[in-house]
């Protein structure tokens, strides 16, 4: 027992990226995570990590043995899991990464409820539009939208949102209003630029079937989704809202949809929907805590949003 809590020692550092990350991950020391390692490369007469002072990395026969053994320290918090799951509901930490509007504006709302449902569980949201790294940053589960999925990740889709085309009444009656994506070069068009990558967030539509981006006319640029709302409000443009953010302001006639399908005998092409999916690192970490936020989520979305 004592070698496997060595080896879980030793995957759970390498995976966090230091001692003491992984010292945080199982809930002990360093200097008890720090001994455990040491023990291994005495019994294995090798050294496994180089460490010094600002870094640490594997050494050669460091790099074997974590490809041979990086499946135990899994296998063992999945058995634990499945033994725990017998006989007991969902209980532990569960960390959700989201995308910060879909966070925002439809989880936080939700997660009271669930932990109600589920007093044994200690939730945390981390609402960000960059890359989350599920080990290092220990998450159980991430929300992403179809242009953050990444190798390696297990993604189910739960839910294609409508995207909306909106502006201000004050900006359509200065600059008329388009009734084909075509115009919006001519428009003054508020767009979205991931902070991650500096990619912008593709204004898509479909038209007979078939996909297509217009040619726009960036005016302004944001990395805040909430901010673009603000300046489509204020007479600043044409912005691509979800329909979770849009609705309150379309419902108070603040802004006005574009492109609807069935609300103009002009419009010849519809705004492709937002994809949103559940992802988690392996198969293996669809835990019983995992599980409950899954079905809870599906549940709880709008049976539109899930027809979709």
């Amino acid at each position: 027992m004592d070698t496997l809590r060595a080896i879980e020692c030793f995957v759970r550092t390498v995976e966090a990226g230091s001692i003491a990350a992984g010292a945080r991950q199982l809930g002990i020391s360093s200097a008890a995570v720090s001994q455990s390692i040491a023990r291994l490369e005495t019994q294995l007469d090798v050294r496994l990590l180089s460490r010094t002072t600002r870094r640490m990395a594997l050494t050669d026969s460091g790099t074997v043995y974590y490809k041979r053994v990086k499946h135990i320290a899994r296998d063992i918090e999945q058995a634990h899991n499945a033994i725990a799951s017998l006989h007991a509901a969902p209980r532990g930490r569960l960390r959700i990464a989201s995308t910060a509007a879909f966070g925002r504006h439809v989880l936080a709302p939700l997660i009271p409820e669930f932990n109600a449902a589920y007093p044994h569980l200690s939730l945390e949201l981390l609402t960000t539009d960059r890359s989350v790294n599920h080990i290092r940053e220990t998450v159980d589960v991430s929300i992403r939208i179809t242009p953050q999925l990444e190798d390696g990740l297990v993604a189910r889709h739960i839910a294609s949102i409508p995207f909306l085309f909106c502006a201000s009444p004050a900006y359509l009656r200065r600059a008329g209003t388009p009734h084909d994506p075509a115009e919006l070069k001519h428009h003054d068009c508020l767009a979205f630029r991931f902070p991650m990558d500096g990619r912008f967030l593709s204004w898509g539509f479909v038209r007979d079937g078939i996909r297509f981006e217009p040619d726009i006319k960036v005016a302004m640029i944001s990395d805040d989704i909430d901010v673009l709302a603000r300046m489509a409000l204020a007479d600043g443009g044409i912005t691509r809202l979800a329909a979770f953010i849009a609705g309150p302001f379309l419902e108070r006639g603040e802004l006005v949809s574009l492109f609807e399908a069935g609300s103009d005998d002009k419009v010849r092409a519809v705004s492709e929907p937002m994809d949103i999916y559940l992802c988690v690192g392996h198969r293996k970490d669809v835990t019983p805590k995992v599980r409950a936020f899954m079905d809870f989520l599906s549940d709880r979305l709008p049976p539109a949003w899930r027809r979709s």
